[in-house]
């Protein structure tokens, strides 16, 4: 059974809006919510990148809703027994349903204190040691650690949930996949690769949750969903490492004038008809997932929960179900 939820975009709306939000999500009916973690946006149009830990306080209070961080990085910026004590507060706030989210991070948001920009085969190592302090943190014991990484010292958590919290690892290629099987209690994506997918498993996955998401945008007509699209997330379409290693929204807006209109409206469900929503929730399902979180581009939101509650939602509980698959 796949489980829908709503993915709130830090980027792109302030701390407010996203309570607001999550709010709507769970009256049109989506079960859980993921929710970015940056420090700048991709993009200036987007234009905003509240702390989220801040955020995920408020959710708790407005919400019942299961949260996720899509995803943390607790390499750089913030040094992972920090991360270890922002989440177990998250977890206390949402009353055990918090799951902290990780990966290896992007320059764009873990450059900012001007260190070097480590490798991808470092950054897995350095988010391996990660996991192992926070959950040592987690047990509520005094912690000192020296590894390759980290330096803890004497450091102990007295707010901690009555159990550890859930790590779900990131990943988008195999290398990835493999750390995320062996470390992770379950799996982070937006690409419906089943093969990724069998890697995870294999690698230690098997029987451990897997969520991905993606992004689409309802509007009156598929050209304006396009242009919306177009000018606030073009860079969901640049190739390759890119989004790993250019360190400013300004790069990222260069290297998006490759983007056209057409790639975007090819890539994204757009526009009033709800069957290419139904579809790409579909082709998440078949590649295997077991939760899938939607993101609507633009500021038009409770329009979207309307759309999607009314016209999505019963077609997708009906088509999908059948065929052994959506609750």
């Amino acid at each position: 059974m796949v489980s829908i939820g709503y993915f709130l975009s830090s980027e792109e709306h302030g701390p407010r809006e996203l309570v607001k939000q999550a709010r709507w999500a769970e009256r049109a009916g989506f079960e859980r919510l993921w929710i970015s973690d940056h420090y700048h946006p991709w993009n200036r149009e987007q234009g905003n990148s509240p702390f989220v830990w801040s955020v995920i306080g408020a959710l708790s209070e407005v919400t019942s809703l299961p949260i996720t961080t899509a995803v943390t990085c607790p390499t750089l910026r913030i040094h992972p027994a920090v991360v270890a004590q922002a989440a177990a507060t998250a977890a206390v706030q949402c009353r055990g349903g918090f799951t902290l989210g990780v990966g290896t991070g992007e320059a764009l948001n873990e450059h900012i204190f001007g260190d070097p920009w480590p490798s991808a085969p470092e950054r897995l190592e350095m988010l391996e040691e990660a996991v192992e302090v926070m959950r040592a943190l987690w047990t509520g014991e005094e912690v000192s650690h020296r590894g390759e990484h980290y330096t803890v010292e004497n450091a102990r958590l007295y707010t901690v949930p009555p159990s550890p919290v859930p790590v779900y690892v990131s990943a988008f290629g195999p290398k990835a996949a493999e750390v995320a099987g062996r470390i992770g209690d379950g799996l982070c994506s937006t690409m419906p690769d089943s093969a990724l997918l069998a890697k995870f498993r294999a690698a230690g996955g098997a029987g451990k949750p897997t969520q991905a998401g993606f992004k689409v945008c309802h509007a009156s007509s598929a050209e304006a969903a396009v242009k919306t699209a177009h000018r606030l997330w073009a860079n969901e379409q640049l190739p390759g490492e890119l989004a790993q290693v250019l360190p400013t929204p300004r790069h990222f807006e260069q290297a998006s004038e490759l983007v056209t209109e057409d790639m975007v409206a090819s890539a994204l469900p757009v526009g009033p008809d709800p069957g290419p929503y139904l579809d790409r929730v579909r082709e998440f399902a078949d590649a295997g997932y077991d939760e899938v979180y939607v993101n609507q581009i633009g500021p038009d939101q409770e329009r979207f929960f309307s759309f999607w509650a009314e016209s999505v939602a019963p077609e997708l509980t009906g088509a999908v179900a059948a065929r052994g698959g959506v609750r």
